[in-house]
């Protein structure tokens, strides 16, 4: 028995020496391995947090497959338990102050006191447990090569330093449960792990909280990393298992907040859309206005434009004169264009003549090809090259004017494209969209005329010149003499005034304006500007005593006039009437065109024939438009016939109403009689004094 005593003892002895040499070893891997993670820590100091969650992960993992380990050598060596929870070492998942641990160590020893095992630490390393003197039979597990647990690294719960960790041993305990007032609850880091989380993430101190935060759940919950106890703590509100009508209203409220971001995108997109509209507009509008538009004429603008199916109300056109005399706003001047073409089109009687094509959509004009693409082209950058929409090469403004052009071209082939034409265009897109300015551009050409002189020969554009050479014959003497005494005519400065309508060297405000009254009055506005130019700076031109100088004066200095001049240029052209002696100037030059003819010519055989061909050439296109002008007419007498017979058809039924209230009369008048004669034999005289005089005045 003594021998068996004094074995026992020398066991306990060799194993608390082989403990405290195992513990010296396991202090040595303790301090390198906190010498590498705090070097790891300061090399990876700005690693993305991405980095550091994965690292922790596979800490994790590796912590969880030791401690399941460790669970299973424990369970199969339950009566080591009391032992284990009496070993100085304190299994609360930190390292520790060792040098502390191993002084209490020295100081508990006692030869004669049982020896106590040692349970290994979960959080830094893994040790097999000692047997203790109560159970000889069990020989002590000594690690081997093979079964040798390795140093794992973990991160601990605990928040006090090793002098200050006095009741975590208690917790390690298998009956142990957490309540509300335990320290695990308010304390879940150790210090190193808070020197690591100040030192790894200093800018990201909350989100290192979280993810600390959620560590300790993890470990409160799992009953520590050593013991495997699951009475520990119970499942997280928000870990449990959500039931259906959560969900569906989880889902309900995900749709709203998804069809919500839908309509608010399509909104951002309608607001970007306005807000580029409306900066679209404002670069093409940036022109100076010379007649400033008043609020009280705008409203009546507004309301002209307003009114349900204007198309086909008839609005009154000395109150339409005086509003476009007055000024028209420049941010519904491309409107009141289409509403002053509406209104000339319901005043005219007589149908123009429309191309083949004239139903033809735009845009399937713009899908097919013209032969007039590269002169459109060349003229592009010509056409307003220092306004902002037009100035940019190939940019939107000009896309839309080669559109434009490109769509006309071929909508009426015999015209086709001329210089010029390009001008009109332009002045049209700045005012409205390009489908509009298409139809309005129709418009200008067909129903105003405008496409005469667009035509290859070009023999509206000298008729043009000869009537006004002689509208300043006979308004201006003076400065036509003084143009002819240096053989000055119409066609070296008025010819891009007419092909142009001004745009081509007249600021855009002038121009704008004089658009306005060609819409309202028709293509002799064009005439009545240019007489009204050339009459107002005669002064200035009769100056100028050179071929040179009187034509730069009128194509450079004249487009530079002040705004006041301009204004009082355009209350000129509302007041002239000058369409009388335009046809009759036009007459006149077809009268001396033959007489031209038909007198004696010196000419060579060939260049008389020459002369013929172009002269029959220009009958012939003469003879095309009298058959024009001829159907126009016959279509003219149709609806004056027309229109007579419906007359004649209302007079007849005006001419039966009356009969039948002639008769009507005369029938009152019997039954007035018939009642006084009632009345005069029951002895009732004169009852009514308004029925006698009635049928006095009757009578």
């Amino acid at each position: 028995m003594c021998c068996t005593s004094q074995d026992v003892v020398v066991n306990a002895e060799s194993s608390v020496s082989s403990s405290r040499v195992r513990l010296e070893e396991f202090k040595s891997r303790a301090k390198r391995s906190l010498t590498e993670s705090l070097e790891g820590i300061w090399k990876g100091g700005n690693k993305s947090k991405s980095q550091r969650e994965n690292s922790e992960g596979e800490s994790n993992s590796s912590s969880s497959t030791t401690l399941s380990s460790t669970h299973q050598e424990t369970s199969l060596q339950e009566p080591l338990c009391s032992l284990l929870l009496s070993s100085p070492l304190r299994s609360h998942n930190s390292t520790g102050n060792l040098k502390h641990l191993e002084g209490s160590d020295r100081g508990q020893e006692d030869p004669e006191s049982p020896p106590q095992g040692f349970r290994r630490r979960a959080s830094t390393i893994s040790h097999s447990p000692m047997l203790s003197s109560s159970e000889p039979s069990l020989p002590p597990l000594q690690p081997t090569a093979a079964n040798k647990p390795k140093l794992v690294r973990h991160y601990s719960v605990s928040t006090d330093s090793p002098h200050q960790s006095n009741d975590v041993a208690a917790l390690s305990s298998p009956g142990c449960v957490i309540g509300d007032d335990s320290p695990l609850r308010n304390r879940r880091h150790s210090w190193r792990q808070q020197i690591f989380l100040r030192v790894a993430t200093p800018q990201k101190g909350s989100e290192a909280k979280e993810s600390t935060l959620e560590v300790g759940s993890r470990m409160a919950l799992g009953g520590g990393v050593g013991g495997g106890d699951k009475t520990l703590g119970a499942l997280p509100e928000e870990r449990r298992k959500r039931s259906g009508a959560e969900l569906r209203e989880l889902w309900r409220k995900a749709i709203l907040q998804q069809i919500l971001l839908l309509r608010m995108e399509k909104e951002n997109q309608k607001l970007q859309a306005s807000e580029s509209d409306l900066q679209c507009k404002r670069q093409k509008l940036d022109y100076e206005e010379i007649t400033p538009c008043l609020k009280d004429v705008t409203l009546v603008w507004e309301r002209m434009l307003g009114t349900a199916g204007r198309a086909k109300v008839r609005f009154d056109m000395d109150e339409i004169h005086g509003a476009v005399g007055q000024g028209v706003p420049r941010q519904h001047r491309g409107e009141i264009w289409k509403f002053l073409s509406e209104q000339y089109l319901l005043r005219q009687e007589v149908p123009s003549a429309k191309p083949p094509n004239n139903d033809t959509p735009y845009k399937e004009l713009l899908k097919q090809l013209t032969s007039q693409q590269h002169a459109i082209l060349i003229d592009l950058g010509r056409t307003f090259p220092t306004h902002p929409y037009f100035s940019a090469q190939l940019g939107a403004g000009q896309l839309s004017l080669y559109n434009l052009l490109k769509a006309y071209s071929l909508l009426d082939p015999e015209v086709g494209y001329c210089q010029g034409l390009s001008f009109v265009a332009g002045v049209l897109l700045l005012h409205m969209s390009e489908e509009d300015a298409f139809h309005m551009l129709k418009f200008l050409m067909y129903d105003m005329g405008l496409r005469k002189q667009y035509r290859p020969d070009m023999i509206i554009l000298q008729i043009q010149m000869y009537q006004l050479s002689r509208l300043l014959h006979d308004y201006h003497r003076e400065l036509y003499s003084h143009l002819e005494l240096y053989e000055i005519g119409p066609s070296l400065y008025a010819a891009p005034w007419f092909l142009t309508a001004f745009a081509s060297h007249f600021p855009l405000g002038f121009v704008a304006r004089v658009f306005d009254m060609l819409f309202l009055q028709g293509s002799e506005v064009i005439f009545k500007v240019a007489l009204s130019l050339l009459g107002s700076h005669k002064p200035l031109i009769l100056q100028h005593d050179n071929l040179e100088a009187i034509v730069e004066f009128i194509k450079t200095t004249l487009p530079n006039l002040g705004l006041v001049q301009m204004e009082k240029t355009i209350n000129q052209v509302s007041e002239m009437d000058i369409s009388k002696q335009l046809q009759a100037y036009e007459v006149e030059y077809h009268v001396l065109q033959d007489e031209l003819l038909d007198g004696p010519s010196t000419l060579s055989h060939s260049q008389r024939a020459a002369q013929l061909e172009k002269t029959n050439g220009s009958l012939r296109q003469q003879n095309l438009d009298l058959l024009e002008e001829l159907q126009v007419a016959h279509a003219k007498i149709r609806c004056l016939e027309t229109r007579v017979d419906g007359l004649v058809n209302r007079d007849a039924e005006l001419q039966s109403q009356v009969k039948t209230l002639q008769q009507e009369q005369t029938d009152l008048q019997q039954t007035v009689c018939k009642l006084r004669d009632l009345l005069s034999s029951l002895g009732i005289s004169n009852p009514c004094p308004d029925l006698q005089i009635l049928t006095n005045n009757n009578q």
